[in-house]
């Protein structure tokens, strides 16, 4: 430019003029962006403070977290009545939003903390059942997707795949413990008939062990058919030789008492094991009919095998 110019060639301004400001972009302001992010965490997306429906909304989903998560034993924080009716009625959504926010990372936190330890004692839980041959493969994967939806912040995925998890774990060790009971209390029946000197469809001990292959390997199914079958082909043969023996028993103690000997206990208490096999009850039946020959001894015992003094 020529030094004794006095305009701009280019736009013809006189030189010295004042350059005319740009309006400055407020979106571009730390703070306004800083302030529309955390906006953003709470209201609806891009435009402005969250409402007061919003907020409600966000306080229903706190107290689902907390209804959601009563099994896991944790109690969880939640803002107090007083100020759910302040920011319901103020509709100023904004001053709420930080305290809102703050309840949320409290929560989450203890969630995930309680959803860590369900998952070590569920581990523990698969191992038995894997022991008996019953698959966890699924529910060792459903675990890990509980825990990455709880840490990522999904927090209603996490609780909902946990109490599903839960019941499908619980209702597998429910039918391991009902065959494990029903399995016990055959081999009961059958020591007791044993005992008493009764006829068996099979001795206890290989009974015993043919059921716990069964029950090892998992075959639940195949193991409650075989211990339906077992039952019954030992009440029929109850039903053959207890009335025998309990007449056989009575007329032992009636030739006692004869010979002067006080026997009324043991007539009620095999009048008693009678009456409970008549309604039903047989494994009641011989646990009584199986002490009283141990005291007693058997109905064609003598005084010589009594246990009991006196």
């Amino acid at each position: 430019m020529p030094p004794d110019a006095l305009n701009c060639p280019s736009c013809s301004l006189p030189i010295g003029a004042p350059e005319t400001p740009e309006r400055p972009d407020a979106s571009a302001s730390p703070d306004a962006t800083e302030s529309g992010s955390s906006l953003r965490e709470l209201g609806p997306e891009g435009d402005g403070p969250p409402s007061a429906s919003e907020l409600t909304r966000r306080l229903g989903r706190l107290q689902q977290w907390a209804e959601a998560a009563i099994p896991l034993s944790v109690s969880l924080p939640a803002l107090p009545s007083w100020a759910e009716a302040s920011s319901a009625a103020s509709g100023a959504g904004d001053q709420w939003a930080e305290v809102v926010r703050g309840v949320e990372r409290i929560a989450q936190r203890k969630i995930v903390q309680a959803l860590e330890e369900w998952e070590r004692q569920t581990r523990t839980r698969l191992s038995r059942l894997e022991a008996y041959s019953v698959d966890g493969r699924l529910e060792h994967e459903q675990m890990d997707d509980v825990l990455h939806a709880a840490r990522a912040g999904d927090v209603t995925t996490a609780l909902a795949t946990y109490q599903q998890v839960d019941r499908v774990v619980a209702l597998k060790e429910r039918h391991l413990d009902q065959a494990r009971e029903e399995l016990e209390k055959l081999i009961s029946l059958l020591r007791d008939m044993e005992s008493l000197g009764l006829r068996l469809p099979s001795p206890p001990e290989e009974v015993s062990q043919e059921l716990e292959r069964e029950l090892r390997g998992g075959r639940l199914a195949a193991l409650k058919q075989q211990l339906r079958a077992t039952r019954q082909q030992a009440l029929g043969q109850l039903k053959r030789d207890l009335p025998d023996y309990i007449a056989r028993y009575g007329e032992a103690l009636v030739r006692e008492r004869s010979d002067g000997t006080p026997v009324d206990l043991e007539v009620a208490e095999l009048a008693r094991g009678a009456r409970e096999f008549a309604r039903g009850r047989p494994e009641e039946a011989l646990r009584r009919l199986r002490l009283l020959a141990q005291v007693h001894g058997g109905p064609v015992g003598t005084r010589s095998v009594r246990t009991r003094s006196g």
